[in-house]
């Protein structure tokens, strides 16, 4: 609005008392308004000067804006982008309720609250959650270094919202067939060092394996590490094979802890997780990575507001 057209309006707004439903409704209306601009100018400052998501071309020029983003035409391949393009925020509409839903997702609120709390639909809620969590969950920590626990916990699989089952239904989520650890249970493998970083990862079904452990825990491992576990066959072989320094607990045999050598750290994560899932009654397997760094993020305190979950989403370093 120019100006003069901004005197006009205020002007008209001034002339007569406005009534409290008309004071609310201008309040709501500047706050979007507010919430809208704050969300764009975030994206703009986390997005800064990038190369081309298509080709990596760093040559670009302006080419007009596009919902209130600034979009590039590349000079290498000739396609057009914005700052979102890439991202997991690509193509999502309502960026005004953006930092309120993010608010959510730092409450974590359940689909259906997020949903009445930012006025949307449930399936944009749904969508919105795996969207903002997947673009802050693939920032990983940093190499675990020092004394580092590793252990896994075990959660039933689940495959709710599938319209088909590949196996019988389980009535509430039920219990699996047999007892122990067995390719009924999705595999959670948590590493956590004495600093406090964390990594996690779904490894998959069953008890996990020397393989897997190479594939997940060895890339995220500094050298000259001491490696901590309970008796589990697989730590043993994978770090022979790694050269890892390693420290075994039979906890089958009570054996909880030998001075400094103990799990109670990472131990104490499976805990926290464990007890913050319950409020969604139940998670799908196929979306268990997801809250998995949910939780990390949440438990390492370091993004505790809005604005850093939506320059994570959007950052460089991520595309």
């Amino acid at each position: 609005m120019d100006p003069a057209g901004f005197v006009g309006l205020f002007q008209a707004l001034t002339q007569e008392p406005l009534s409290d439903q008309q004071v609310v409704n201008l309040q709501e209306w500047l706050t979007v308004l507010s919430s809208h601009a704050d969300c764009l100018g975030l994206i703009a400052q986390a997005a800064g000067q990038y190369p081309c998501p298509h080709c990596g071309c760093p040559r670009h020029h302006r080419c007009g804006q596009a919902n209130g983003l600034q979009r590039y035409r590349c000079m290498g391949c000739n396609r057009s982008y914005n700052a979102l393009t890439g991202t997991p925020l690509a193509r999502l509409r309502h960026r005004d309720k953006w930092l309120s839903y993010l608010q959510c997702l730092l409450d974590s609120r359940t689909v259906r609250d997020a949903a009445r709390h930012v006025a949307v639909a449930r399936s944009t809620s749904f969508r919105w959650r795996h969207r903002f969590i997947a673009g802050v969950r693939r920032e990983r920590p940093a190499q675990l270094s020092g004394v580092v626990e590793a252990d896994e916990t075990y959660l039933l699989e689940l495959q709710k919202g599938s319209r088909q089952l590949n196996r019988p239904a389980r009535r509430r989520g039920g219990k699996a067939a047999r007892p122990g650890i067995s390719r009924e249970l999705d595999c959670i493998l948590v590493a956590r060092d004495r600093g406090r970083t964390t990594h996690e990862f779904v490894t998959g079904r069953g008890p996990v394996s020397a393989r897997q452990l190479a594939l997940h825990l060895l890339p995220v491992l500094s050298r000259d590490v001491l490696l901590i576990s309970d008796g589990a066959r697989a730590y043993g072989a994978f770090a022979r094979a790694a050269h890892v320094t390693h420290e075994a607990i039979n906890v089958r045999a009570g054996i909880c802890a030998r001075r400094a050598i103990h799990l109670n750290n990472v131990n104490g994560w499976h805990s926290r997780f464990k007890t913050w899932l319950r409020r969604f009654h139940g998670v799908a397997s196929r979306y268990l990575a997801n809250y998995t760094g949910w939780q990390r993020v949440l438990d390492a305190a370091e993004r505790t507001l809005p604005a850093h979950w939506l320059r994570a989403s959007v950052a460089e370093n991520g595309r």
